[in-house]
């Protein structure tokens, strides 16, 4: 919440006026983990500077941007991944529980599967290429160098490892390909999942969405929406929202 105010405080003062100007603004804020329990409730509680507040989940302020306020549905695929939609008015969340346990398809996902398949084919459980050697290097070729680095490696050191997969995937190696193409199919599922709960418009979003989408297959190719913004856009017309409710 400090992060936040001194992030406000800045932007007025960029926009060369007092501090005390938000008083006078309608805040629309989205924040990654609102929705974990209690979350919203503290910081229900925080005495805010501004005329009135809207916290939502971050995926909501990039729906709201993706398709220019209205409602539809995106697909989030960076480190993590995540399907979210508004429709009627209500909210359908899938996935994006956290790596690694969720984010299926994400940057962080194919890491974890380079990973594995790079230690089988050490193994010899399968045949090593190109790509698979390629992930050993990093490791010095020592299985326990993988498991040290394990011990330690966030979500984000394992999404590290996803251009690398891109990149053989697109230059043909097998194993590269597999994981790719086991990827594409789970992000092809929540975007399935959120046309059939009545998104009308779905669109791919995240540092991944532009490589992985000649992966994912022909119709649902054919059906992503155009991006209209960003989550900036959607936090303001959460705003602007406020200030005509509160007007």
């Amino acid at each position: 919440m400090t992060a936040l105010t001194n992030a406000c405080l800045a932007a007025v003062a960029d926009a060369g006026l007092p501090p005390e100007a938000l008083i006078r603004m309608n805040a629309g804020i989205g924040l990654a983990g609102v929705g974990r329990q209690g979350a919203l409730e503290r910081i229900k509680a925080w005495p805010h500077p501004f005329h009135s507040v809207t916290y939502v989940n971050d995926a909501n302020i990039a729906c709201l941007g993706a398709h220019g306020g209205r409602e539809g549905g995106i697909v989030i695929v960076g480190t993590g991944s995540v399907g979210f939609a508004i429709v009627g008015g209500r909210e359908i969340r899938l996935g994006g529980y956290g790596f690694p346990i969720s984010d299926e398809g994400s940057g962080a996902d194919l890491g974890l599967q380079a990973i594995r398949m790079a230690l089988r084919a050490q193994d010899g459980r399968i045949s090593a290429t190109t790509f698979t050697l390629e992930v050993m290097e990093r490791f010095q070729d020592d299985p326990f160098e993988a498991v040290t680095w394990m011990d330690r490696a966030t979500a984000t050191d394992y999404a590290r490892f996803a251009p690398m997969v891109m990149q053989h995937a697109e230059a043909g190696d097998g194993v590269a390909r597999e994981i790719v193409s086991k990827a594409a199919e789970q992000i092809d599922d929540l975007i399935r999942q959120l046309q059939g709960s009545g998104a009308q418009r779905v669109a791919l979003l995240g540092g991944l969405a532009a490589p992985m989408q000649p992966w994912l297959a022909p119709d649902i190719q054919r059906s992503l929406s155009a991006v209209e913004g960003d989550a900036l856009d959607g936090a303001l017309y959460l705003a602007r929202r406020a200030a005509l409710e509160t007007a």
